[in-house]
């Protein structure tokens, strides 16, 4: 019995070990998005106005296939817009120079991703380039605020315009535009 303790011990040993390295590399996989062997990636960068909940390694997908991620998020010193650098798998290298980008949100309360919809230029974006066509996120909050409330309350939103035979219509208004007196 004593012969039969030790490899007993081993193995257990063995499987124990071999079973917390299969979870700490599913544990690696699952977060990173893989380990990077064998692929290759090239980035796009594309410019934002408004990025809504997006953040990096969010999803780059067409028609809801994903093929990349976002790599980094900057804000561009100068037009103070967000620069967004997307890595995208070599396997979609051929996008047409006229593909357009929008940040999108899978449902109503889901992630924000990057969602590309490619032209119909024969010339493809090189590694580097902009995407020069972006559509901002929309913010559902304020859409919906928007909607409860009839806009900001401002009259200039209202595109409303004085009528004739306004008090508050200027004073400079062409006499066809102002009330005849009586």
């Amino acid at each position: 019995m004593s012969a039969r303790g030790p490899r007993l011990e081993f193995a257990v040993g063995a499987f124990l070990l071999l079973a917390l390295a299969s979870l700490l590399v599913l544990a690696i996989a699952s977060t990173s998005g893989g380990f990077g062997f064998g692929e290759s990636r090239y980035e796009l960068k594309a410019r934002f106005t408004n990025l809504g909940q997006l953040r990096p390694m969010a999803p780059v997908k067409i028609g809801g296939v994903p093929i990349g991620k976002v790599a980094t998020i900057e804000l561009d010193p100068k037009k103070l817009d967000a620069v967004v650098t997307l890595s995208i798998d070599s396997r979609y290298k051929d996008l047409p120079i006229d593909t357009s980008a929008s940040i999108l949100t899978g449902g109503l309360l889901g992630e924000s991703y990057v969602g590309l919809q490619p032209g119909g230029d024969m010339e493809v974006l090189k590694p580097g380039e902009e995407i020069a066509f972006t559509t901002p996120a929309v913010d559902l909050i304020q859409m919906a605020g928007k909607y409860i409330f009839g806009g900001t309350g401002t009259s200039s939103d209202s595109g409303t315009k004085p009528y004739a035979g306004d008090s508050n219509a200027p004073s400079n208004a062409s006499p066809t535009e102002q009330a005849p007196s009586p």
